[in-house]
């Protein structure tokens, strides 16, 4: 059987033929063509087809993981050079636009005075320290002097020192955005300092901390010491009691008559030994047995 691109022009000009008849006009003479050799099935299926700019839609591939071919751009053909305009039809409302109103005009923003934000800057009116207000700062707290604080102490000193490094930090921040050229090496050293001291915080606690850890490891082992909460809520319970000595006020009070009585009775006799000695005469001692020559010698 003959491919369809052979017997399309042969049967054009017949049904040409045949409609001239119809009108009663007189018969076309149809052009004889010599007829051709068979050609291959896909050359004529080429020959035959019309052009056409879908035929790449048909290549797109179909298995699982392919590339997508599609356009997912939805701006596709608007062109502010030709003018296209937007692909679809946009809403307008039927309210004016607002005019725009001077600075003068504008009504002053009321801000809150007392604002936590208000911390992050050394002052209300500058955005930045000079140098020299920078420069002007002490040393770092020592951890010697840190292990006297209390925890009170510490926790408000570590965030007074997080509040300082965030002042440093906005005041570069701001130097840097206006290109201001200076104060950089002085807040450096500033944040080293309050660094040193936040450092010197953490190791205290450190300290502290396995200081705590050794005590309770030795109250698990110490039997006196409960610490699991079971009981009466009585944590130390010492093995043995002490015994207390019993006072007894009626022999207290004997001893202190007996000590008074003899008091008493020593007084008159001091007294008149004292009163021997005072009227005694130098002139009537009895001489020394021993003479100066018969003294030792060392």
């Amino acid at each position: 059987m003959a491919p369809s691109g052979v017997i399309r022009p042969s049967m054009g000009a017949v049904i040409e033929s045949c409609r001239a008849a119809q009108l009663g006009g007189a018969p076309l003479r149809l052009a004889t063509r010599a007829p051709t050799a068979a050609r291959p099935s896909h050359l004529t299926s080429q020959r035959a087809a019309a052009i056409s700019t879908t035929a790449s839609l048909l290549k797109r591939h179909k298995y699982e993981g392919a590339r997508k071919t599609r356009d997912n751009n939805k701006h596709r053909g608007e062109s502010a050079v030709r003018r296209t305009g937007p692909r679809w039809r946009s809403s307008v409302d039927s309210e004016p636009l607002p005019k725009p109103v001077p600075r003068d005009e504008v009504p002053p923003v009321e801000t809150d005075p007392n604002h936590g934000l208000w911390d992050f800057f050394f002052d209300r009116k500058t955005v930045a320290q000079p140098p020299a207000a920078d420069a002007a700062h002490g040393r770092a707290w020592m951890v010697e002097e840190l292990r006297h604080k209390s925890w009170d102490d510490l926790h408000r000193l570590w965030w007074v020192c997080v509040k300082e490094r965030n002042r440093i930090a906005t005041a570069t921040w701001e130097r840097n955005k206006s290109k201001l050229g200076y104060g950089d090496v002085e807040a450096t050293d500033r944040d080293r300092q309050v660094r040193l001291t936040m450092r010197g915080i953490k190791h205290t606690l450190t300290e502290r901390f396995n200081a705590w850890e050794d005590a309770r490891k030795l109250a698990e082992a110490d039997p006196e010491i409960n610490l699991s909460g079971a009981g009466n809520g009585t944590i130390y319970t010492p093995a043995e009691y002490l015994e207390e000595e019993t006072f007894d006020e009626t022999e207290a009070l004997a001893a202190e008559e007996s000590e008074e009585k003899t008091a008493t009775e020593a007084e008159p006799a001091a007294a008149s030994k004292a009163t021997a000695t005072a009227t005694l005469d130098p002139a009537e001692l009895p001489a020394s047995s021993k003479s100066e020559g018969a003294a030792p010698r060392l």
